[in-house]
């Protein structure tokens, strides 16, 4: 049965420690594939190799990512999430004992591997807990504003973690010990993923297993309006490496490597603003155009950020980045949210998660790569390439939502939060393979701008 709706706010139904407690429990996965990166090139003196290592890792979070989320949406979050959590501290823990202990490259590469495959998630897991409490538990009047509002601070709070986490990995290398990034983030892993599972919350992301008596099959989740929204948290995770590593590049080459977190918190300032603010825009200012315009400005910030010199600049430049990649990903993540198919948020959210994670790794790889073989100046186009990428692919996703709208005579994209009459007709439209279910069923959650409009 749905839960029963009543007048009381989002963080009246989560509780007070909901937020702070999934907002540290993101930390261990924004930590892992720097901490790794920076453990083995201290260790073994190959940048090379530390960037095979985080590689490996990303390459865990994009396989175990998906498997992980359908696992999740059939026996809910706690029975999945408790064990995972323990199993990825305890691998954290072990990973500094072999890399220090001069273990054989292929099973330092394993054990990178193993900490993906046992990424836990929380982020992805969190929007899920979110939207069914906005879509089963607040007032249908509550619900569009409340919904605008969860996946901007959502939003920003995977940009602020995705700041801290190799600003946090930076600090503590450097003050205290190579490892101890990574054995912090096994504290953490072991810790507040552990306390975020058994949260109350828990259950409300557990209704969608255990009542959704029909499930979307895993195929819809590979659809076109979906796989574009993972290309584009692709893309933007191929920008966060691009940038962090050029970076840090760039810095070092100056002397002064030690600073390249503190600029990179630049970028983080003005994303995780811009983020928050995105819920204020106009419900006019169609989703599929936010994409397009925000990531146009990174665009600019990223040229910027190539041609420029001097740190004065510098920050001018990533600032104007931080004011785009913010409010695109809110924009990704929000939309993401709408076109889940019927009982697959998770699934669809965890995919969203890994490919960021994936492309980060490959990203900071490949751009160290660039910057020790070709030149810092190559290393830092890449995050413009990245922009261009995500802004071609914000043009395909109007593409797309034109087709789907086929013969249809209103204007509009994916706006509508769950809960609306409309969004019941688009479940009959865009998901014919399950049956329709009612508005406040756990799952439903397709919206359209062309509806509201």
């Amino acid at each position: 049965m749905a839960q029963q709706t009543s007048p009381l706010t989002l963080i009246q139904h989560t509780g007070r420690w909901y937020f702070p407690v999934a907002f540290v429990a993101r930390l261990p996965f924004a930590m892992m594939v720097v901490g790794v990166l920076t453990l083995v090139t201290h260790v073994h003196g190959s940048v090379a190799l530390g960037g095979l290592a985080s590689a490996a890792v990303g390459i865990g979070v994009v396989v175990a990512g998906p498997v992980i989320g359908d696992v999740v949406d059939r026996f809910g979050q706690r029975r999945v999430l408790v064990p995972v959590g323990l199993v990825n501290g305890v691998l954290l823990a072990a990973f500094p004992l072999v890399v220090l202990a001069g273990a054989p490259t292929a099973l330092v590469m394993t054990l990178a591997a193993l900490i993906g495959l046992s990424a836990p998630q929380a982020a992805a897991m969190s929007r899920s807990r979110v939207i069914a409490i906005i879509r089963d538990r607040l007032l249908p009047e509550q619900r569009t504003r409340t919904y605008a509002r969860a996946m901007s601070y959502e939003s920003a709070a995977d940009e602020t973690a995705f700041v801290i986490g190799p600003f946090l990995v930076g600090i503590f290398a450097s003050f205290l010990a190579p490892w101890a990034p990574i054995a912090i983030a096994a504290v953490l892993s072991l810790v507040f993923v552990t306390a975020f599972a058994l949260h109350p919350t828990a259950r409300a992301a557990s209704s969608e297993a255990d009542e959704t008596p029909e499930r979307a099959p895993f195929s819809a989740v590979l659809s076109p309006r979906v796989m574009v929204l993972v290309a584009a948290t692709f893309a933007v995770g191929f920008f966060f490496g691009g940038v962090l590593t050029s970076l840090t590049a760039f810095m070092e080459a100056r002397g002064e490597g030690s600073q390249a977190g503190l600029l990179y918190g630049m970028m983080g300032i003005g994303s995780a603003v811009l983020a928050l603010a995105a819920a204020a825009l106009p419900l006019g200012f169609a989703h599929r155009w936010r994409w397009v315009a925000f990531s146009a400005v990174m665009v600019v910030g990223s040229v910027a950020y190539t041609a420029l010199d001097g740190r004065p600049a510098m920050v001018v430049a990533l600032l104007v980045m931080g004011l785009g990649v913010g409010p695109a990903l809110v924009t990704i993540f929000s939309l993401a949210g709408n076109r889940s198919p019927v009982g697959r948020s998770t699934t669809t959210m965890t995919m969203l998660a890994s490919a960021l994670t994936l492309a980060q790794a490959l990203s900071s790889a490949s751009t160290g790569a660039v910057a020790e073989r070709v030149s810092v100046t190559a290393a830092m186009s890449i995050p413009v390439v990245a922009a261009v990428v995500l802004v071609l692919l914000g043009v395909v996703n109007v593409v797309i939502e034109r087709r789907e709208r086929g013969s249809e005579d209103v204007d509009g994209g994916d706006d509508l939060t769950p809960g609306s009459a409309a969004e019941q007709r688009t479940e009959v439209r865009e998901h014919a393979l399950v049956a329709a279910v009612p508005a406040a069923t756990p799952g439903a959650g397709l919206l359209t701008d062309d509806e509201r409009s």
